[in-house]
C-alpha cells in the first residue's frame, strides 16, 4: 500500500539510548533529551571498552554480528564539514516510534538495488558527535512502506567518532498527497540534550535503479533539497555505496 507524506503535528517518540530501551520501549523521545551525565558517561565508557576489544572479539563472544553503533569509520584528516547545519523536512505521517536497533535493514526478503549509506554527525563547530541517534525509514523498491512491521526500519548510535554505517536498498519514487516523490529515505538526528533534526536524503540525478529517470523525479519533487543529496560511488554489480555527514545543533 502507499502513503502521502504528510506534515506531522510534531516530533514523534523514538527509541531510548543504550542504558535506557530495555527497560522503557514505550518512553518517549523526551527521556533522551533528560538523560544525565551520568548515563550519557557511562554508555560512553561501555562503548570505549567495546572499540578497544573490537567487533571480532564481541562477534566471537556474543555469537552476534557486531553492533550498527560500533561500526568502524575513519575520518577524514580535515573533516569535509561547512558547520552549516543539515536542512531540515517534514517528517510524513509513516515514522514508527521503537524500530529496532540496528544498522543493517537488508534480510533475506528485502529485494532492490543495495545501498551503503556511511558518514559522520558533526556539531555546528565541526565536531564529531559519539553516541548520536540516528533512526532510518524508507519504502521499498515498490514505493511501498511497512506500516504493519519494520522492514526497512531502524535507529543506531553513531560510535565514538560520531561515524554510521547504514546498509540498506534504494528506494523507489511514489505518489502522494504531494504529488510524485523522487526517492528519498527519512531521518531523524538528535545528540543527547538537543533538538531532533528530521530530514530526508536524496539521490544524484544520475543514479540508475529499477528503470526510473532520477534526474526527472527530482526535478518535479517540490519538496527536494539539494543539499540533502547522498555522495554516491558505484554502481558496482547492481551495489552503490554512498557517504552523507550531518551537522546538527546540540542545545535546545
Amino acid at each position: 500500500m502507499r502513503y502521502a507524506d504528510e506534515t506531522s503535528p510534531g516530533a514523534a517518540t523514538g527509541p531510548q539510548p543504550p542504558s535506557r530501551a530495555g527497560s522503557e520501549q514505550g518512553s518517549s523521545r523526551r527521556s533522551f533529551i533528560r538523560s544525565t551525565s551520568v548515563g550519557v558517561t557511562s554508555v560512553a565508557l561501555g562503548a570505549g571498552v567495546a572499540a578497544v576489544a573490537g567487533p571480532a572479539a564481541e562477534a566471537a563472544e556474543t555469537g552476534r554480528a557486531p553492533s550498527p553503533r560500533r561500526a568502524a569509520l575513519p575520518l577524514a584528516v580535515t573533516p569535509a564539514c561547512s558547520g552549516q547545519e543539515t536542512p531540515a523536512s517534514i517528517e510524513g505521517p509513516l515514522f514508527k516510534p521503537n524500530s529496532p536497533a540496528r544498522g543493517d535493514l537488508i534480510t533475506p526478503a528485502t529485494r532492490g538495488v543495495r545501498l551503503d549509506l556511511s558518514g559522520v554527525v558533526y556539531d555546528t563547530a565541526c565536531t564529531p558527535l559519539p553516541e548520536t541517534l540516528i533512526e532510518f525509514w524508507q519504502c521499498d523498491q515498490n514505493g511501498d512502506y511497512d506500516t504493519s512491521g519494520f522492514s526497512l526500519r531502524g535507529h543506531q548510535y553513531t560510535d565514538s567518532r560520531g561515524g554510521y554505517l547504514l546498509r540498506t536498498i534504494i528506494p523507489r519514487d511514489y505518489w502522494g498527497r504531494w504529488g510524485q516523490r523522487a526517492p528519498h529515505i527519512h531521518t531523524q538526528v538528535q545528540a543527547s540534550g538537543g533538538p531532533v533534526l528530521v530530514t530526508q536524503l536524496y539521490f544524484p540525478d544520475d543514479t540508475q535503479a529499477y528503470g526510473r529517470d532520477f534526474a526527472a523525479l527530482n526535478a518535479a519533487d517540490r519538496l527536494l533539497n539539494r543539499a540533502c543529496t547522498i555522495g554516491l560511488t558505484g554502481s558496482k554489480d547492481g551495489h552503490y555505496t554512498g557517504t552523507f555527514d550531518f551537522v546538527i545543533t546540540t542545545t535546545v
